[in-house]
């Protein structure tokens, strides 16, 4: 069978009310797979025989009970799916847990089809997707560009057209940051939105669900699934999805950080297609939020990391990345009267911050300020992914929604697009942004 270039639910499910059968399109799938001949994309992949007896236990074709009915999915693999080891990019650390993450039953209950469990940066600390010990996954556009990270196998995937979804992680912008770099959507939902029981923490406190998707419906249609309060998940809470009315009133940085002429050039093409009739620019001052970002690396939120898998990587340090371990020791640093202090200040930036719903609805903001190198990484393993940051790290600190977005692409041809932020519980009126803004070419 052959298959659209990006596995986009409406297309699949068009093709199965006519007849098409899933086992064919899971076979395309891993017939594709092959062909990319990209080793770096998974690190545990389903055994075709066992997805294909999965494909079999389905139900009838129902899209209306079973929205992602035989579509194939991806899960990053520090979420947990029973059987299959978990190794949050660390196979010395590798466990079968005996039950699936919450958000991944959700998927399968929907009548997804997992292939496999995708590469990340190691427990999810980066945001180039190179720190992994397995082979590093390949930009889906530039092979010679980062594939953004951490969930670099998981943007891969979907941008490959292996997978229609795939499941990230997101804490300082790894759901949003390889589906920028890979010219997908990547969508971050409100912390405690979706489950987190199941996934192996980076900060805790920070850390989310994301979503991949070839657009933004499929993606919202993803979220969807599996949103919904866990009582076990001490982090889970009620949020409300708001209203699927795309904001009119939209900020932007009244200074946009960029690197180079390329990227200044894809961000005045994305705000040239945000000024549309009835929508609002407002130029709004990022500082704070810039001052919030820092706190993420900067300040004492690198501990969370180290009280996550701290202890294993003192009693493993030969295991784990030479990076990895670099932040982590910086943990050490940081004392219980800096952790205080860190929250102090970053509940008076929240609060700071917070002014700028009265004036806009949503945020609209660069998805990534550059778009690094394989040869510039390895030059300098830290510049670069602290600048890949710059519009993401402070959105989780600030208990903020988001949703990046393709858009027109950089004279280079390289991806281009913009990121909508807005406050907890908006994510409704931020998808409906950038469905809109997706659809006007």
């Amino acid at each position: 069978m052959s298959l659209p270039p990006l596995l986009d639910r409406a297309t699949l499910h068009a093709r199965y009310a006519a007849g098409a059968r899933a086992e064919e399109v899971i076979a395309a799938a891993y017939e594709r797979l092959a062909k990319v001949n990209d080793p770096g994309i998974f690190i545990h992949l389903v055994p075709r025989e066992t997805a294909m007896t999965r494909v079999a236990a389905l139900p009838a074709f129902d899209p209306a009970r079973y929205p992602l009915w035989g579509l194939p999915v991806a899960v990053k693999d520090n979420i947990d799916v029973a059987g299959l080891p978990t190794t949050a990019g660390c196979p010395a650390y590798a466990y079968v847990p005996d039950a699936t993450a919450p958000a991944a039953q959700r998927l399968l209950d929907a009548g997804a089809v997992l292939v496999g469990k995708t590469n990340l940066d190691q427990f999810a600390t980066g945001l180039v997707g190179v720190r992994t010990p397995y082979p590093v996954p390949r930009n889906a556009r530039d092979p010679a560009r980062v594939p953004g990270g951490s969930s670099s196998g998981s943007a891969v995937a979907v941008a490959r057209g292996i997978v229609s979804l795939a499941l990230g992680t997101d804490t300082a912008g790894s759901g949003r940051v390889p589906a920028a770099l890979n010219g997908i959507v990547g969508l971050k939902p409100s912390l405690g939105a979706v489950s987190s029981r199941g996934v192996v923490p980076a900060c805790r406190s920070l850390d989310c669900v994301s979503v991949f998707a070839a657009n933004v419906a499929d993606a919202w249609a993803g979220f969807s699934v599996i949103a919904g309060q866990d009582a076990e998940d001490p982090f889970s809470r009620p949020v409300p999805l708001g209203p699927w009315a795309a904001p009119q009133r939209v900020g932007v940085p009244r200074v946009a950080e960029l690197d180079g002429a390329e990227a200044v050039a894809a961000w005045e093409a994305a705000l040239a297609r945000l000024r549309a009739p009835g929508v609002s620019i407002v130029p709004i001052n990022m500082a704070e939020f810039h001052e919030a970002a820092r706190l993420l690396y900067d300040g004492p939120w690198v501990a969370e990391r180290a009280a996550a898998v701290g202890e294993f990587v003192a009693a493993h340090p030969d295991v784990v990345h030479p990076v990895t371990r670099g932040i982590l020791a910086g943990a050490a640093r940081f004392s219980a009267v800096d952790a205080f202090r860190g929250f102090y200040r970053l509940q008076e930036l929240k609060r700071r911050t917070a002014r700028v719903w009265a004036e806009v609805e949503a945020l609209a903001v660069p998805s990534v300020p550059n778009f690094p190198t394989l040869a510039e990484l390895q030059a300098d393993p830290l510049g670069p992914n602290a600048r890949l940051g710059a519009y993401t790290n402070f959105v989780n600190l600030l208990d903020l929604a988001a949703i990046a977005v393709p858009g027109p692409a950089r004279p280079d041809g390289l991806p281009g697009g913009a990121t909508f932020i807005g406050p907890r519980g908006g994510g409704a009126a931020l998808a409906a942004l950038g469905a809109w803004f997706e659809e006007s070419v």
